[in-house]
């Protein structure tokens, strides 16, 4: 087996691992709001599914990214490549800092009120 075999089965496996994370975590989530509603209310189950689902994406997301870099960056570094997976990480980068605002209500830089 060459290099670029190793490094390419890699790279899937990474991905695979993202996939797998965030249904991984869908699948926690939903069964955590099915547990939560005979004890909470609605509203408190719905916000805390949200959240583990956004969470789970969030990690997911990463773990995608890392794919990505190991396959483009080790297999294919061309101008062409490399400008894809800029792109590609620039998107991601944006729909996790969407996503923390939406789960905590705030800019991943800004200190938490448990932190203040």
């Amino acid at each position: 087996m060459d290099i670029e075999t190793i490094v390419e089965h890699t790279g899937e496996i990474v991905e695979l691992v993202g996939v797998a994370v965030i249904v991984g975590g869908l699948v926690v989530a939903f069964v955590q709001l099915l547990l939560r509603l005979r004890h909470d209310g609605r509203e408190s189950a719905y916000r805390v599914t949200r959240q583990s689902i956004g969470r789970s994406i969030l990690l997911g997301l990463e773990i995608l990214v890392a794919g990505d870099i190991i396959r483009t960056v080790a297999l294919d570094p061309t101008f062409t490549s490399v400008g894809v997976l800029a792109i590609v990480v620039l998107i991601r980068t944006f729909l996790s800092f969407t996503l923390e605002v939406e789960i905590t209500g705030r800019w991943p830089w800004q200190a938490s009120a448990r932190e203040m």
